[in-house]
C-alpha cells in the first residue's frame, strides 16, 4: 500500500485532481487567507478541469453531488463563485441575518419596507400635505420634527394629520406609497 501523499505540488503533478482551497487537513491553511494572486490562478485551473474533476470539486465542497443535468459552464461558475466567496470571507453575520429575515419576510409576503431604503442619521424626509411642507430630520436615536425629537415616524404622521398612519407609509418609505407618490429626499 502507497503512503498517503500529503504535498498538494505533488498530488497535482501525479494526474489526480488539483484540491479545493478551504478543504483539508490543515488548519492553519484554511485560517489564512489567500493571496488575490492565488485565487486568480485557482481560477484560471478551473477552466482547465475536465467535468469530471469539477464535478469532484463540487461534491467536495458540498459533499454531494452537483445537481443533474448542470453545465460545464454552471459548474465551472459556481466553483468561481465560491473560491472567490471563500478568499473574501463570504458576507458578514450581520448581512447573513438581514438576509435571513428579509427572505422568510418576502416568503410570507410581508416586506411592507421597501429594504433599499436605509435610513441613515442626516437623512431628510420631506412630505406635503394639505398645502404644508413637513421636514423630518432622521437621527440616531430617533427624528426631528418641527424642533421637537419622536422616537417614531409614525408619532409625527398622526400629529400632522390627526389620524391613525404608519409613519413609513406616509413618508413614503413603503412599496405601495412609493408607487403613489415619493415624499422622501436623501441629504
Amino acid at each position: 500500500m502507497k503512503p498517503a501523499i500529503h504535498d498538494v505540488s505533488a498530488r497535482q503533478h501525479s494526474g489526480g485532481p488539483a484540491p479545493v482551497p478551504g478543504r483539508g487537513g490543515k488548519r492553519n491553511e484554511r485560517a489564512r487567507k489567500p493571496d488575490l494572486s492565488e485565487v486568480e490562478v485557482e481560477l484560471a485551473r478551473l477552466l482547465d478541469r475536465s467535468t469530471q474533476e469539477l464535478r469532484l470539486a463540487w461534491r467536495q465542497l458540498h459533499r454531494s453531488g452537483p445537481p443533474p443535468g448542470l453545465s460545464r459552464d454552471l459548474l465551472i461558475r459556481v466553483l468561481a463563485y465560491e473560491l472567490q466567496e471563500r478568499a473574501g470571507g463570504g458576507a458578514s453575520r450581520a448581512l447573513r441575518r438581514r438576509l435571513q429575515s428579509l427572505a422568510g419576510a418576502s416568503e410570507k409576503g410581508a416586506l411592507p419596507v421597501d429594504p433599499s431604503i436605509r435610513l441613515k442619521a442626516g437623512m431628510t424626509l420631506v412630505r406635503q400635505w394639505r398645502g404644508h411642507t413637513h421636514t423630518v430630520l432622521v437621527q440616531e436615536d430617533g427624528f426631528e420634527h418641527g424642533g421637537q425629537r419622536h422616537r417614531s415616524l409614525t408619532v409625527i404622521a398622526e400629529r400632522i394629520t390627526g389620524a391613525h398612519w404608519s409613519g413609513p407609509r406616509f413618508f413614503g418609505l413603503t412599496k405601495r406609497a412609493r408607487a403613489c407618490s415619493p415624499a422622501w429626499a436623501g441629504q
